[in-house]
């Protein structure tokens, strides 16, 4: 009885040895690849501070009003977005407004895409305006100072748009939507509906044991860093400091996910990278006066959720003056604003 040879198996050790060289030549084309988008991040960097106004717009804009001519100047500025030929903009339809964050980055992350606030906007027909910043602050510039030359703005806006269906929609990003909120509620007159996205307003607010942003002002001992490092920038506060603080929220992200994210997909992830890194890495100063007021008032003091913030003029800023609607924004994956500090 005859019996069929079995095939011959594949040598195992060669079969280690050509996986190893495979695996070896891709990872050092990745690494190429990936170490030239690190290179045009660099590049990008310089070009983007490089910039008298940098932003990272998506739009082109016109400009309507600047806040450094103003008889308390500040360094922010009220455009208008010029729409895409493409896009029809029914002026009697209510103006939207979109107030950046001045979060420690530059601003333009609400237009920063075709699909943004801005794009979405424009695409049901109504006209937009912005509110940005410029990366240095004008001397003795304060929160207080900002919010009524955010006022002048919106009034500018409304005076431009007398037959418009209704008084400005007003959405502040982050750190502006507080800056919103106070202003709304100083000056409810002024403001159609309003839409806050990311923005933290109940500051002790969160759940046991998660958002480590929340300790981490009893941990250290109250604000004095912050003191610290506006005293080392000799009055002003570098808004990388900002960025470094949410970094500190998830190192193994920001050392690691982040950029392994780029490695293992970098044939189709640079762009995305870029585009967001442009704006992330783009810091902008703040007056030591208006970091601290943040600090203490805000993320240490709660006094704005408490009704215990007082303005120069000796009124108090009460929430339950405003009188529009508000859509809030906020999301379990921003360990930045967790949805507790958003909605309490």
């Amino acid at each position: 009885m005859s019996m069929d040879k079995a095939p011959l198996s594949r040598d195992p050790i060669s079969g280690l040895i050509t996986s190893a060289v495979e695996y070896m030549i891709d990872a050092g084309q990745r690494s190429v690849l990936f170490l030239d988008i690190l290179r045009q991040r660099g590049d990008q960097y310089q070009e983007h501070i490089a910039q008298t106004a940098p932003h990272v717009l998506h739009y082109t804009a016109e400009l309507v009003m600047d806040g450094r001519k103003l008889v308390e100047p500040v360094n922010y500025a009220l455009v208008r977005i010029i729409p895409p030929k493409d896009t029809e903009i029914d002026l009697e339809r209510r103006p939207f407004i979109v107030v950046d964050p001045r979060a420690g980055h530059g601003p333009g992350i609400g237009g920063f895409k075709a699909d943004s606030e801005i794009g979405v906007a424009m695409k049901a027909g109504h006209p937009c305006y912005f509110i940005g910043f410029l990366p240095e602050p004008m001397p003795n510039q304060t929160i207080e100072r900002i919010a009524r030359a955010e006022a002048l703005f919106i009034e500018e806006v409304i005076r431009r748009h007398p037959e418009a269906d209704g008084k400005p929609c007003v959405i502040g990003n982050c750190q502006a939507g507080w800056a919103v909120m106070i202003l709304a509620s100083l000056r409810p007159e002024l403001f159609g509906p309003v839409i806050i996205a990311g923005a933290p307003l109940a500051y002790w607010a969160g759940v046991h044991g998660k958002y480590p942003m929340r300790y981490s002002g009893g941990l250290l001992g109250g604000s004095w860093l912050t003191a610290l490092a506006s005293d080392l920038g000799a009055g002003k506060f570098d808004g990388a400091w900002l960025v470094q603080n949410f970094e500190n929220q998830n190192p193994s992200n920001t050392l690691w996910t982040k950029q392994y994210n780029v490695y293992s997909k970098v044939d189709t992830e640079a762009d995305r990278y870029l585009e967001f890194e442009r704006w992330w890495g783009g810091h902008v100063n703040l007056n030591a006066e208006e970091i601290q007021f943040i600090v203490d008032e805000l993320f240490i003091g709660n006094n704005l959720a408490a009704g215990r913030v007082k303005l120069s003029d000796g009124k108090t800023v009460d929430l339950r003056n405003i009188k529009s609607p508000i859509v809030v924004f906020c999301s379990k994956g921003d360990n930045i604003t967790p949805p507790q500090q958003a909605l309490h």
